[in-house]
């Protein structure tokens, strides 16, 4: 049987556009700005849509209702350039379309991310220019990609 910590996790994440913005989360790691989407690991007896609507609320403050999933993604951190960080983190990752059911600071995030510094509406017109993660999705959010696979492999 394999070591617990070497198993892999499932995820969820919110995939959330409104006018031409992506809703993410804004980290720092010391001098490094970056944005993931919001969401987070699966618990045990949810449903991956529930984990999805769960974590926006707990990273945002706002309820979601979660849609269709758009994409899977494997994340073997062994594999990319963060593998000294995360030596060993294998991820599998559910992207589900949400909808914010309230806005953005109706209420403070419950429970935010690990080096969370706060949400934030990313213009898709200058995604690319972001250091957004995971940059599998950049050329899939800004249309480039309309015959994307729903799997997206083992990709940063």
């Amino acid at each position: 049987m394999p070591d617990k910590d070497r198993r892999p996790r499932t995820a969820a994440k919110a995939v959330i556009i409104q006018d031409g913005r992506l809703l993410t989360i804004r980290k720092r790691q010391g001098d490094h700005l970056y944005y993931v989407l919001p969401g987070g690991t699966q618990e045990p007896g949810e449903t991956l849509a529930e984990t999805a609507a769960r974590e926006v609320e707990e990273e945002t403050g706002a309820r979601t209702e979660s849609g269709e999933m758009l994409h899977v993604r494997d994340y073997v951190a062994d594999h990319h350039e963060f593998a000294g960080q995360h030596p060993g983190l294998h991820k599998v990752e559910f992207y589900f379309r949400c909808r914010l059911l309230e806005p953005i600071g109706a209420r403070p995030p419950s429970h935010p991310d690990k080096r969370q510094e706060g949400v934030e509406w990313l213009d898709l017109a200058a995604l690319e220019d972001a250091d957004f993660f995971p940059r599998v999705l950049i050329p899939i959010l800004l249309g480039h990609r309309p015959d994307a696979p729903v799997y997206l492999g083992d990709a940063n």
